[in-house]
């Protein structure tokens, strides 16, 4: 049975904050606030209603994907559209909707990890991006028009990374053209958690 979150219910419990009501953003740290929040149902802030959406508010352990915390570790669930963090001291586990890669051949999963971080990031599109997109420019410098948004943490995988968008419309939707995408406030918050070497594994 699906239980309907309510603007009351919702507002009143630690889920809300106001930064986060403010872009309809959730970044959470306690897992046991997450189990009533059913995968195709979040609650609609402006209205009150329950409106479609395909992210997955669930919680999960780390131990069923890492051996270890070392570092840190970042799982982005591809399938649920959601990415959780675990400090390595297991104190901070967080839970952030994405945007994923639109197709599956656009998808790569398996295991990496961080190895740049940027705040205010540039972008060039790759060759076969170009290809797809021939009217796009082939350099976007930092700032409001920068599909990367406000931070990007960088892969090992060529192209690939973990970034922000100024699009919120693309959160939770299949959006992207390989990397994973979370709303600005939320990339912020990650990039400050993450370093150099952390465990990232994309399922």
């Amino acid at each position: 049975m699906v239980k309907k979150i309510t603007r009351r219910a919702f507002t009143t419990s630690t889920l809300a904050t106001a930064s986060l009501i403010s872009t309809k953003a959730w970044g959470q740290t306690d897992p046991a606030l997450l189990q009533d929040i059913d995968e195709e149902n979040i609650a609609d802030l402006e209205t009150g209603t329950v409106k479609r959406n395909s992210s997955n508010f669930k919680s999960k352990s780390w131990q069923p994907y890492f051996s270890n915390l070392k570092n840190n570790v970042v799982l982005v669930d591809t399938r649920s559209r959601a990415l959780h963090y675990w400090s390595e001291d297991e104190t901070i586990y967080k839970l952030y909707p994405t945007s994923v890669p639109e197709s599956d051949d656009l998808t790569r999963l398996g295991r990496t990890s961080i190895i740049r971080k940027r705040i205010g990031p540039d972008w060039r599109p790759t060759a076969n991006m170009l290809k797809r997109n021939p009217d796009w420019p082939k350099y976007i410098p930092a700032g409001p028009e920068n599909p990367l948004g406000t931070h990007a943490l960088y892969l090992s995988w060529q192209y690939y990374r973990i970034h922000g968008t100024h699009d919120t419309r693309k959160i939770g939707r299949r959006s992207s053209n390989g990397c994973i995408g979370l709303f600005n406030e939320h990339i912020a918050e990650l990039f400050e958690l993450t370093k150099v070497g952390t465990q990232v594994l994309l399922i």
